[in-house]
Parts: structure tokens; C-alpha cells; sequence
């Protein structure tokens, strides 16, 4: 059996922009659901979804079989949680709220195994190493692994330049609706400040040599982003596509105006 290759993080390096979409119903069945619709990417989102360890295998399970690529986004980006996530078979993690260089450090040595990092070596129990049925598991699993930091606050928006130069850090993510919030436009991340300040950062990132992305449902802002240069955009998310579907469904049915869905300002 073979190391699996990060078609994601290879992507990334040749520079191809991938379209993903956001996972937040933390079901196995429904991620599959999205797997076999054609996206580059997927995220598993474990930050705001009732996701624990458990659900995040069997959704890395079900997605196996398909061509888009895992990302699972913790809820913490914690050297212990970032052990247990690469050994179920993680290969790429989004970690969220990185504010500066020296975080962003710490988490590329928690991907890495010594003498490179100071990732547990217990690949014996590991569905990533097929429990040590994948020959030189431990000597090139570094190479596939591939790290996505999430710059969202001002904070971070002020280190983002030293954030973007940490080596191993594969691309920084713009996190559109805590940034709006910092700067004053709470639930409006289509404020021109915040769109500027989106502009400008995924020109810095990539100024940097590194990847850009962000999520956006407004298609004409994904695909502005993607003109831009932005390399991994996701354009939606499954809870939110439910709930306007059902919503629409159920107010063609009733004589009182259904439940009003996000506006369009909505990241979601």
C-alpha cells in the first residue's frame, strides 16, 4: 500500500485555484452526499459543527473514495488535537484564528515528525499509516502534510506578512465574517473597508509565494477573488443550502411568509 499523495497540496504548488465547499452537518452520508458533486475540496468544519473525533473518521471515510480532497478545520489549533486528526487521517488542516508568526510555527512543528517537528510517533495505531501497512510511512508522511492558516482578526491581519513567510505554512485563509465583525461591520463582510482589506491581503499572501483563500456563497465576490489570484474559494456550505431549500419549500405551502434566510451580505 501507498503513502496517499496530496492532490490538494500539489494543486496549490502548481498554482491550479480549487473550488471547495463547507461540510457543518457532521454526518458521514451527507459528506458523501457533497463528495460525489464534483468540488476540488471539502471542508470539515470543527470549529462551529458539532463535530468531535469520531464523526471527523467517518466523514474522512466516506470521502475516501472520491477525488475531493479533506480539509478538516479544528476547533483549536492544539498540538494534542492536531496529533489525533493527522493519525485518523488528516492530511490538511485549516486552523483558525492565527494571529501571529510564532503561532503559525508551532503549528507547522505539531505536523511534523521529530526531528522536524514534535508530532507523536505512534503510527502503529494510526488509520493515516494503515496502521504501519504503508511502507516508510514515518519517513514521508512531512511531505504530504500541508497547513492552511486562518488570518481573521486585526491582529492578525497586522502580522500577516511574517505569518505568510513561516516555511511550512502552505496557504493563509482570509476569514471573511470574524474580520468584518473586527472592523466594525459585524454581518456585513461586503463593506467596501472589509472587501479592501480582503483585496489587499490575498495580494500580500501572494506576494509572499504562498496560497490565498476564503469562503464567500456571493458568487460574484468568490469569482472577484478568484480573479485576484485566490487559489482555494469555497463557494458554499451544505447547512445553509438546506435550510434556504427547505425554507423555500415550506413557504410555497403556507400562507404566512417562511423564515428569512441570510441576506446576501452573508458569508454563508
Amino acid at each position: 500500500m501507498n503513502l496517499p499523495i496530496n492532490t490538494f497540496k500539489q494543486r496549490l504548488l502548481a498554482g491550479e485555484p480549487q473550488i471547495g465547499f463547507w461540510l457543518g452537518l457532521a454526518d458521514p452520508y451527507c459528506a458523501e452526499l457533497a463528495a460525489n458533486a464534483g468540488f476540488d475540496w471539502l471542508l470539515m468544519d470543527g470549529e462551529h459543527a458539532p463535530n468531535d473525533l469520531r464523526s471527523l473518521l467517518g466523514q474522512l471515510q466516506a470521502v475516501a473514495a472520491y477525488p475531493a480532497h479533506p480539509i478538516i478545520r479544528p476547533v483549536v489549533g492544539d498540538t494534542v488535537l492536531i496529533k489525533q486528526l493527522l493519525d485518523i487521517g488528516a492530511q490538511t488542516l485549516l486552523v483558525p484564528m492565527v494571529d501571529s508568526a510564532e503561532q503559525a510555527l508551532q503549528l507547522v512543528r505539531a505536523m511534523r515528525y521529530p526531528p522536524f517537528g514534535v508530532r507523536g510517533v505512534g503510527s502503529a495505531l494510526a488509520r493515516a499509516s494503515r496502521w504501519n501497512s504503508i511502507p516508510g510511512y514515518l519517513d514521508e508522511a512531512d511531505d504530504q502534510m500541508c497547513l492552511l492558516v486562518q488570518v481573521e482578526n486585526l491582529e492578525g491581519l497586522a502580522n500577516l506578512d511574517e505569518i505568510a513567510a513561516v516555511q511550512g505554512v502552505d496557504g493563509v485563509f482570509i476569514g471573511p465574517a470574524d474580520l468584518s465583525a473586527a472592523m466594525g461591520h459585524r454581518g456585513n463582510p461586503s463593506h467596501p473597508e472589509v472587501q479592501a482589506a480582503i483585496e489587499d491581503a490575498i495580494v500580500r499572501i501572494q506576494r509572499a509565494g504562498k496560497a490565498a483563500g476564503i469562503l464567500s456563497a456571493d458568487e460574484k465576490l468568490a469569482r472577484r477573488y478568484l480573479e485576484l489570484g485566490a487559489k482555494f474559494v469555497a463557494v458554499g456550505v451544505d447547512t445553509t443550502l438546506l435550510m434556504r431549500s427547505l425554507q423555500e419549500l415550506a413557504g410555497r405551502y403556507r400562507k404566512t411568509p417562511s423564515a428569512q434566510s441570510p441576506g446576501m451580505n452573508s458569508v454563508y
